[in-house]
């Protein structure tokens, strides 16, 4: 099952389960301490809009972007005051206009690691100049392959998904290489996960 059919199957489940999490609030409140009320954001990869509202609250302008089709249908119904469109960010992306700052939280893990650099070039492209991108995705385990398919049944029907892991150091190197400064970095230990986070300036 590809990644996007995925998606549009655990969608309504997906929107229920993560409705309490909070290890991505710190990080996100440093990437909206350096923006300003009425800043224009892309959220890639957007779900079902639950950031998406969050950073509306805060007072930006938000676009969201997702390959699932189920997750947009959600997203439009619980934050209509954003707009959202279905868009593959293994694809280039296309707007008329450029972003104050761009969002991608639990995203990239998903994006096979050969091909990271080009989707991080590609977004860094849609920021205005002095821009902000967020990162955040999930650490590389010592002794864990790079990436994996892992299958999950957490819903009480299985599925699969394919998982890029990272290390900070590894995040830090690409913003050097797009000549971006890095502005923020953090790690935080969720369970078996570390959800490493990582902001930098165009």
């Amino acid at each position: 099952m590809d990644l996007k059919s995925t998606y549009n199957r655990i969608a309504q489940d997906w929107f229920k389960d993560h409705q309490e999490d909070t290890w991505w609030i710190n990080g996100t409140d440093r990437f909206l301490s350096f923006l300003k009320s009425g800043n224009l954001v892309l959220d890639v990869g957007c779900g079902a809009g639950v950031k998406s509202k969050y950073l509306i609250k805060k007072g930006l302008r938000v676009v969201g972007i997702d390959l699932s089709e189920e997750m947009i249908e959600i997203a439009k119904k619980e934050v209509p005051d954003a707009k959202f469109l279905v868009a593959d960010i293994g694809e280039p992306l296309e707007f008329s206009y450029k972003f104050d700052g761009i969002f991608a939280q639990a995203v990239l893990l998903h994006i096979p690691r050969k091909d990271i650099k080009k989707v991080l070039a590609n977004l860094v492209s849609l920021l205005k100049p002095k821009g902000y991108l967020y990162i955040a995705v999930k650490g590389l385990r010592k002794g864990e392959k790079e990436e994996q398919i892992i299958k999950e049944s957490d819903y009480g029907y299985e599925y699969k998904r394919f998982f890029s892991f990272y290390t900070l150091e590894e995040l830090s190197d690409y913003v050097k290489e797009l000549g971006m400064s890095s502005v923020y970095n953090d790690v935080v230990s969720v369970g078996n996960t570390d959800w490493i986070q990582a902001i930098a300036q165009k």
